[in-house]
């Protein structure tokens, strides 16, 4: 038997980790970019201390444009770390402008399927991702998906050095999801958790975990539909969130 993982080099769960993220952002380095999602005024918290030299925030689907800018506006702030904080739209936005900001070329350059698909010519900056949905497992994987108007097509920039050097998965921040959120996203993780686990590229270490992801999401996604409130509920979601990410850098998906 062989393989390797590719996984963060730190990985914190926990009710209240995230208030980790100003201590653990320092030690990566001294201006931070924050990429959040569109709602201010549920990231003011983070903003405060963090004291970022940027801001940038994302509602829908991460485009192509708002890579450029984002990467653009982490390079003029003189970033060398990025925090991102918000749903998967955030997470890979924010990896996205780590990727770009570190690199010389545009993000055409980079895409796979409708860009040239070139690797990156150097790593990205290091990133600190604070998942606040329980769905994509953005903060464990190694690519961020973006949208590309010109062609309707969304597409991965892709590379080792684009896993978060550091996921702070805090089952608090996904407590103000809405409902609606909340069901997609938790459908995403399931559907994250089955599609490794029957991935011709599968392992026993990612079948281990996508079973007990799966159980996991499979009791706490009804409690959730009930009782949104539910902080036992919503720690299962993001730990069945994590193994997915884990598990879909690692064996695939469908």
């Amino acid at each position: 038997m062989e393989f390797g993982i590719t996984t963060n080099q730190r990985i914190v769960f926990g009710i209240g980790v995230a208030r980790q993220a100003a201590s653990i952002a320092s030690g990566l380095g001294r201006r931070v970019f924050l990429v959040t999602g569109g709602h201010a005024e549920r990231y003011g918290w983070l903003e405060r201390e963090l004291a970022p030299g940027a801001v940038f925030r994302v509602s829908g689907e991460p485009s192509v444009e708002q890579a450029r800018q984002a990467s653009q506006a982490a390079r003029d702030c003189g970033a060398d770390v990025v925090v991102a904080c918000g749903g998967g739209s955030a997470l890979d936005l924010g990896k996205a402008a780590a990727a770009l900001a570190a690199n010389s070329g545009d993000v055409m350059d980079y895409l796979e399927v409708v860009g040239r698909g070139q690797a990156l010519e150097r790593a990205a900056l290091p990133v600190v991702a604070l998942p606040a949905t329980a769905g994509t497992g953005s903060e464990a994987t190694r690519n961020a998906v973006l949208y590309d108007a010109g062609t309707r097509v969304k597409a991965s920039l892709r590379h080792e050095s684009m896993t978060p050097a550091v996921a702070l998965v805090d089952p608090e921040l996904t407590l103000t999801a809405p409902h609606d959120v909340t069901a997609s996203t938790g459908l995403d993780a399931l559907t994250q958790l089955i599609e490794p686990f029957v991935s011709v590229k599968s392992k026993t270490w990612t079948d281990t975990l996508c079973a007990e992801g799966i159980h996991l999401a499979a009791e706490a996604l009804p409690r959730l539909f009930r009782d949104g409130s539910d902080i036992e509920a919503r720690t299962m979601m993001s730990l069945a969130s994590l193994f997915g990410g884990i598990c879909l850098a690692n064996a695939g998906l469908g």
